[in-house]
């Protein structure tokens, strides 16, 4: 990077070379750092989606769970029966409170499965447990939502680059 920086001239003049020459080393370098940046984007993407995968995976495994299991909260539900008490109970882990509060967007700092638990939290009862009003409460499971939509949207995107460089190689 510095190398890239540094005037062409100066380069030129220091190793004792022409200034193209510089200039195609400057290039060079610098496509070098525009590899090494796009690899970096592609191994995050990757381990997005991988991420995504694995919720996939657990998600459908739940679903199917709940749907063979019959659970007492509905029993509740169905009778009529108030349960402020267990609603107020939040199933975020400690470290997922402290971040939501000491950071300044927390739902970049957490994982895409910290997300889905936040957005699934219901409102009044992150609001007690992070001593926030409701309101707030509501404006940070709309931008964990938000961020969870936008990572999704980068799977996808990953999806379809897959598909397009699948059909590019079967072609002469």
């Amino acid at each position: 990077k510095v190398l890239i920086d540094v005037p062409r001239s100066d380069l030129a003049e220091e190793l004792a070379q022409s200034e193209t020459k510089i200039q195609v080393l400057q290039d060079t370098l610098q496509q070098v750092l525009d590899r090494r940046e796009e690899e970096r984007q592609s191994r995050q993407l990757l381990e997005l989606y991988l991420k995504a995968l694995k919720n996939e995976d657990s998600i459908l495994s739940k679903v199917a769970e709940s749907e063979t299991v019959p659970r007492k909260e509905m029993d509740v539900v169905d009778t009529g029966t108030s349960s402020t008490s267990t609603s107020a109970k939040t199933v975020l882990s400690d470290q997922i409170l402290a971040a939501l509060k000491e950071k300044p967007a927390p739902e970049l700092c957490l994982d895409s499965q910290d997300l889905e638990l936040v957005l699934k939290e219901d409102t009044q009862a992150l609001a007690l447990a992070l001593r926030w009003d409701k309101q707030k409460a509501e404006t940070l499971q709309r931008a964990c939502d938000q961020e969870l939509s936008r990572r999704l949207q980068q799977v996808q995107t990953l999806h379809s680059l897959r598909s397009t460089s699948k059909g590019k190689k079967t072609l002469p």
